[in-house]
């Protein structure tokens, strides 16, 4: 618990004085978006993840490979004999020998090679190779997913930091300002030029204006943590971020690459490959198989040890065809065609989940364009504005309120300007990466960018031997398929859903 306690500590001390724990060295996006995807655990453990759901590929691959086992034993046994009237040598009925009983005792031991190849197993062993194959880039589409979250979460903290400098940076020069208004309200009222309500409302407007300051630097606070969180390094003098590439223009050409590249499209299709390969290999529970064993040991008593006096080879091939299971390889087949059943639905749930990411995204980019536009009017304007009501006041043509109301009509515009650049740079990279474009070769030029399919070839042919072609060639020979049965009606993307969603603006985001 100590330990933990000082963890997060040291996170907040690391968020709130960014400058003076360690040096900073991610002070551009594209650094930022560097660092989070070379460090961050979140994305770390996703590609451990991935690379433990490589193994399933070797793992199946394996039903091609031999058994081969050692086995190594000793017995000893102890037999005990009751007493008899006498014992029968010459089967004459006639006793020959006294009868009475004994004890014998025998120890021995034993050793053996056993190999054991399938040949044949009705097209399961290649089936479950088609389903791993199919489940491992499943699980990179995944990877993919999980890293566009994470870049997308460094963009955002990235710009929040941004914005509440800004932010920080417009309520420290209204507290100065207004500590001057203050300060020329106090002289007038002196002078007697103005009253006492003058001097309050400047004081009541400084006041305000201090207490905005605070929760400012609050805010940025809170930013600067989740900075660190992300990026794993606390934020310094971060620079404007640069435009984002490849936003489109138009929301039927979004909406086209998002439904060919988005990853929870792909990981679902790759899913429903997988759920059909499964279906096949329990169907293939029905077919024959066929195997060769052979094995070689050799037996002794433990007093010599010798096992090369009696030993024994053994090989011999075996047809194995299953014909009454209980009704166990049935339900398996109908229950590995509805899971396909459920993995072709959940496609179009993910294309439809596509379609409300990009059309919302594109939505509120095209919102904020026009939100930007008339924001720096309005800050334009209002500069223009306050500057006059000032030089009004010093003749007498306007009140100490209306100098602060311009005022802080100046900073509100600011504010909402500044928020206005954040929500657009969001809502660009939520498009791209409802796209599936939000990738870190993208974003950053020469990232050395980790490649899932390096471990993937490496364990794929972990412990292969030379006739795996061969035995892998001969179990696909007349291989299941599937017919599965679709158990509610879906539809893709129509027409009438694309166009509902080019609706949300008859504008182009810019």
């Amino acid at each position: 618990m100590f330990k933990r306690s000082r963890a997060l500590a040291s996170v907040a001390v690391i968020a709130v004085a960014s400058g003076l724990a360690a040096p900073a060295f991610a002070d551009t996006l594209a650094e930022a978006l560097a660092l989070a995807y070379r460090t961050n655990p979140t994305l770390q453990a996703q590609r451990a993840n991935q690379r433990a759901l490589d193994e399933q590929v070797p793992q199946a691959r394996s039903g091609l490979r031999p058994d081969v086992s050692v086995s190594v034993g000793a017995n000893y046994t102890r037999t005990d004999t009751a007493g008899t009237g006498g014992v029968d040598l010459n089967g004459d009925g006639i006793p020959d020998l006294a009868g009475g009983g004994g004890v014998t005792e025998n120890d021995s031991a034993n050793a053996s090679l056993n190999i054991n190849q399938t040949l044949y197993a009705g097209g399961r062993t290649a089936r479950a190779i088609d389903a791993s194959e199919a489940t491992v880039l499943s699980g990179r589409e995944g990877l993919r997913n999980v890293e566009q979250q994470i870049l997308a979460s460094v963009i955002q903290s990235y710009v929040d930091v941004v914005r509440d400098i800004e932010v920080l940076r417009i309520r420290e020069a209204n507290v100065a300002v207004l500590r001057r208004q203050l300060e020329e309200s106090n002289a007038r009222f002196e002078v007697g030029e103005i009253t006492r309500t003058d001097v309050a409302q400047s004081e009541a407007r400084l006041a305000q204006s201090e207490a905005d300051l605070a929760g400012a630097r609050a805010q940025l606070s809170v930013s600067r943590a989740a900075y660190a969180s992300v990026v794993g390094q606390a934020p310094a003098d971060l620079v404007a971020p640069p435009p984002l590439p490849g936003v489109p223009s138009d929301f039927d050409d979004a909406l086209d690459v998002g439904l060919a590249e988005n990853p929870g499209i792909l990981a679902a299709r790759y899913d429903l490959q997988a759920a059909e390969a499964r279906a096949a290999q329990a169907r293939a529970a029905h077919m024959p198989t066929v195997g060769v064993s052979a094995s070689y040991g050799g037996s002794d008593d433990l007093s010599s040890f010798n096992l090369s006096s009696n030993t024994t080879f053994r090989a011999g091939a075996t047809l194995s065809v299953p014909l009454f299971t209980g009704g166990l390889n049935r339900s398996r087949v109908a229950q590995a065609l509805e899971q396909a059943n459920a993995a072709r639905i959940l496609i179009r749930a993910e294309e439809r989940a596509v379609l409300q990411n990009v059309s919302s995204a594109y939505a509120q980019i095209v919102s904020v364009n026009a939100q930007l536009a008339a924001g720096e009017e309005s800050v334009r304007a209002a500069r223009i504005a306050a500057e006059g009501v000032r030089q009004e006041q010093q003749v007498g043509l306007r009140t100490t309120l209306d100098v602060l109301n311009a005022e802080l009509e100046l900073r509100n515009a600011e504010i909402t300007l500044a928020q206005a650049r954040r929500n657009q740079y969001v809502a660009q990279a939520s498009l791209l990466a409802a796209m599936g474009r939000l990738s870190g070769e993208d974003l950053v030029p020469g990232l050395d960018a980790y490649d899932a399919a390096v471990n993937s070839d490496r364990v794929a042919g972990r412990a292969s031997l030379p006739w795996d072609g061969v035995v892998e060639a001969f179990d696909r020979v007349s291989l299941p398929s599937v017919t599965a049965v679709q158990a509610e009606p879906t539809a893709p993307i129509d027409e009438q859903l694309r166009s509902e969603g080019a609706q949300t603006s008859t504008d182009t985001p810019q």
